[in-house]
């Protein structure tokens, strides 16, 4: 589970992305940046409805599009101004690395070994590519 300063940390980091038009906020936007071409790690709610699911986790794993199942839909939601949002997809490649990193800290803070980093927490997906 990840820390709570490294919670505060990556939403207000999402928060930053939000108000700065680097982050698209529900599932069809998440899939519409995905299909662009534009999406650089998504967070999907780890208690998503499986119709939410089946309609985004699909393309991000085709596109290679890293994904962070590690808050609740109410979580992403307060984090959007919302009641309850299913994914927020990341779209500037700065902001998709703190938050990464962000995570990755915490993994290690929690007793990881060195190097492991968020592969738990982050689906990498990247087999091979470069971005």
């Amino acid at each position: 589970m990840t820390s709570e300063f490294a919670k505060r940390k990556v939403f207000g980091l999402v928060g930053l992305g939000l108000r700065g038009r680097l982050a698209v906020v529900g599932v069809q936007q998440v899939r519409e940046a995905a299909k662009r071409g534009k999406l650089k790690v998504a967070l999907v709610a780890s208690d998503a409805s499986q119709n939410s699911l089946d309609k985004v986790t699909g393309l991000l794993k085709a596109r290679l599009v890293p994904v962070i199942a590690e808050f609740s839909a109410e979580d992403l939601g307060q984090v959007a101004g919302r009641e309850s949002v299913a994914a927020i997809g990341i779209t500037d490649a700065g902001l998709a690395r703190g938050i990464a990193s962000s995570l990755e800290g915490a993994a290690e803070g929690e007793g990881t070994r060195k190097g492991e980093g968020i592969r738990g927490r982050v689906t990498a997906n990247r087999q091979g590519s470069r971005r």
